[in-house]
């Protein structure tokens, strides 16, 4: 299988990559430096998580050429707007020393603000300031919305993709766009690397549990950001390109979808930086209490 995916506009985009959520400065530039020694070729971060500049540092360090990474971050919502998105762009390359991106984000889909942000958006990609465009935490009903004013279709739906949330009818509506779903959280936060099931099957194909979930996603198509600190989980992370899950077994995994989520539930967005709507809190499955 070719380790890259094909966007709307013909960019090849790498399959996997690391992601750097929650990460200090420090860990950050580590993990980059690390990630692009072990063969990785894309890293995704955003204005929010307050390592942008660290993640430059990291690319720099590693030695790679800038043309053979793929670079993601993300507009945060209280940047969005025409004015407000371009002067956060501008912000975002100077802090990752880049004289483009690969790929800008709307990170959450603040509403009434996003149309105008897209804007600003499509005229950068137009420019050649960034290679591709695209969004995060969109809900069918927020491409719909984007897709009023659009010109440019997004390329990409980052959201929360892992086992215990397959996310089939998101997807599908992503695909009937030609939208690459590309998942965060692959491995639900950790939470899913105990599953008995999970545990079963990579035994069976002599893999970690996170190399199983992270096949997994390669196989339905979608790309996938798993995080590490740790740089030997980072070189096994990307170790997933000699083997293949079998049709049962993907089936199998699909099945262990519970519709849960162990990020921030894009319904409940405004709650959780707003406080009018209040995210649900997590409650644990029968399997997790058994582990407890």
């Amino acid at each position: 299988m070719k380790r890259t995916i094909t966007l709307a506009n013909g960019v090849e985009m790498p399959r996997v990559g690391l992601g750097v959520f929650q990460m200090t400065p420090d860990q950050a530039e580590n993990a980059t430096k690390w990630a692009l020694e072990a063969g990785y070729r894309s890293i995704d971060t955003a204005q929010g998580y307050n390592n942008e500049e660290a993640v430059g540092k990291g690319l720099i360090a590693s030695g790679v050429p800038r043309e053979e990474v793929f670079i993601t971050t993300k507009v945060r919502a209280s940047q969005l707007g025409y004015e407000a998105t371009k002067a956060a762009f501008y912000a975002s390359l100077e802090k990752l020393q880049l004289n483009y991106i690969d790929l800008f984000l709307i990170h959450w889909p603040k509403t009434g603000l996003y149309n105008d942000a897209w804007r600003v958006m499509e005229e950068l990609y137009e420019s050649g300031k960034i290679r591709a465009i695209g969004v995060s935490n969109f809900l069918p009903e927020h491409l719909d919305q984007l897709l009023i004013t659009a010109k440019i279709t997004p390329m990409i739906n980052q959201i929360e993709v892992h086992p215990m949330l397959t996310q089939v009818a998101e997807r599908q509506y992503n695909d009937s766009l030609g939208i690459i779903t590309e998942a965060y959280c692959p491995l639900g936060s950790g939470r899913l690397l105990r599953h008995p099931a999970l545990l079963k099957l990579a035994k069976k194909y002599g893999k970690a549990t996170a190399q199983l979930m992270i096949r997994w996603e390669i196989q339905n198509d979608i790309v996938t950001i798993p995080k590490s600190v740790n740089q030997d989980r980072i070189r096994a992370n990307l170790d997933v390109w000699d083997f293949e899950i079998s049709e049962d077994d993907i089936q199998l995994i699909n099945d262990l979808n519970e519709n849960k989520r162990v990020g921030t539930d894009p319904h409940h967005f405004m709650g959780i930086f707003y406080g009018d709507r209040k995210q649900p809190n997590y409650v644990l499955s029968d399997w997790e209490k058994a582990l407890e």
